[in-house]
């Protein structure tokens, strides 16, 4: 239902507008045009989803994976049904973030600009910092730098900074009629020198293609503005990562009971083993010292016929599972082969006075597994299947460690603590309070239990995460595999 949400972009009144008076695709058609088939991986699409600021459905920019002519590419697509492609932080974030991607894994980038620029009223969330939108230009040099293609069209407008996005570009396409670009519109223009001119005659395709010569294309329509960006990909003789038919075998077990199995209770109840029936190649699964620290499941298998290495939490990470989880670890490392992580951890509990060494102990296993983790120079793909709770989250490569690529299932926690460990009934007996004076003390403190509760328990949904680009999406547990 979100996506569905999401799909529909800023509304009728808007799409009407972007798809009627300025006759233009909306943003998923033109990546059907572009793509070699569907097989598309949209990044975060739920990003931007509660903005605080306004009723923006969504970060106004579209961003995945996908081919173009045989070639893995990156895109960043801005969808001017939602406020007219507007960029809002959110939105440098999500393309930021695609950039990474694409820097990471050596990928062409394809920009399809339509964007109406930054959202002023925000300037000191969207402009001066490291990681604002000048990074997206910083990033674009050092890609070229890089020899990583690079490649954009103006199907629409292009304001302001947006305007570098295309001119950085190697090759750029506009198409007559539809895309603009300049630095400031006809309505600065009127008010900084009094003069009159058109979107056409200040920055559209024609001049740019034949004057000012910051377009290398120029395409009639939006059909011929994509055929254009195929032929050019064609012939960026670029295919860093050929790929090999490989012949793998499906789970012997339905992916769809994946859905009666994720987790719920995010105690790490759940045998582990039983998820990954579901999502390795013939359900085989070599595991990796199976009778040693066994609330660690390490082991290799293959998923699409690729070899990886596993590392599922099947209950608390304890001294023993996390000294098993280093040596696994750097074993993948060495043999370069790229790790799987399946997180379900377990929420720290209180420990009793007489388990402080053990405690101390197990402290010091998780560092370890925490410096292999973060030193494995292996990909590294994490999924979050149940609870993602505190330090644990580090050990088994969350955000902040950087995998490659971070996922949830709808069912997914992400928090530092779990928030049924707060108590909403405090003890009477621990008040020297008498009569309405400990009563309203009594009060005062479960209202603010409650609220407190009520905050961690929204801010640790899956999609409140999403929301704000922890990950990279909430995808559907049937579809691991395929992700």
């Amino acid at each position: 239902e979100l996506l569905e949400v999401v799909r529909k972009g800023g509304g009728e009144n808007a799409i009407l507008r972007h798809t009627q008076r300025n006759k233009k695709l909306f943003v998923r058609e033109r990546l059907k045009l572009l793509l070699d088939d569907e097989s598309f991986l949209e990044l975060s699409p739920l990003a931007g989803l509660s903005l605080p600021y306004g009723d923006v459905p969504a970060a106004g920019c579209l961003t995945g994976i996908g081919k173009i002519c045989g070639v893995w590419c990156v895109f960043m697509a801005n969808d001017a049904t939602v406020k007219g492609g507007t960029i809002y932080p959110i939105g440098v974030k999500k393309q930021l973030r695609a950039q990474e991607i694409a820097l990471q894994n050596r990928l062409c980038s394809v920009y399809l600009v339509d964007s109406g620029g930054a959202f002023l009223p925000l300037q000191s969330e969207l402009f001066p910092d490291k990681l604002h939108g000048g990074r997206v230009f910083y990033n674009e040099a050092i890609m070229s730098a890089m020899r990583i293609p690079q490649v954009a069209v103006v199907c629409g407008s292009c304001v302001a900074g947006g305007a570098y996005v295309p001119t950085m570009a190697e090759e750029a396409v506009i198409i007559d009629k539809i895309g603009t670009l300049f630095l400031a519109g006809p309505p600065l223009v009127k008010a900084a020198t009094g003069e009159d001119v058109s979107p056409e005659d200040l920055g559209g395709a024609r001049l740019h293609s034949k004057v000012s010569g910051c377009s290398d294309h120029f395409a009639s329509s939006e059909k011929e503005a994509y055929e254009c960006i195929r032929n050019v990909i064609s012939t960026l003789n670029y295919d860093p990562l050929p790929e090999e038919v490989v012949e793998h075998d499906s789970p012997l077990y339905s992916s769809d009971d994946l859905l009666g199995l994720a987790p719920r209770d995010y105690r790490c109840t759940l045998p582990v083993k039983l998820i990954l029936s579901r999502l390795m190649d013939g359900s085989r699964f070599q595991e990796f010292k199976a009778h040693y620290g066994t609330t660690l499941v390490t082991g290799f298998g293959h998923v699409e016929g690729h070899l990886v290495g596993v590392v599922a939490n099947n209950g608390e990470l304890s001294h023993d599972a996390s000294l098993k989880g280093s040596h696994f670890v750097q074993l993948c490392s060495q043999r370069s082969i790229p790790l799987l992580f399946l997180q379900n951890t377990a929420p720290p509990t209180a420990q009793p006075t007489s388990l402080a060494q053990a405690h101390s102990s197990r402290l010091k296993a998780q560092a370890s597994m925490m410096a292999a983790v973060a030193c494995a120079a292996v990909p590294k793909i994490t999924i979050v299947i149940g609870g993602c709770y505190g330090n644990e989250s580090y050990v088994m490569c969350g955000r902040s460690f950087s995998p490659n690529f971070l996922f949830l299932w709808p069912n997914a926690r992400v928090a530092l603590v779990d928030s049924r460990h707060f108590s909403t009934v405090p003890q009477a007996g621990d008040s020297d309070c008498t009569g309405d004076e400990s009563e309203l003390k009594h009060l005062k403190e479960n209202v603010f239990n409650a609220l407190v509760f009520s905050r961690l328990e929204e801010e640790s949904s899956a999609f409140y995460s999403s929301a704000r680009l922890w990950d990279d999406g909430v995808i559907l547990p049937q579809n691991t595999r395929k992700v």
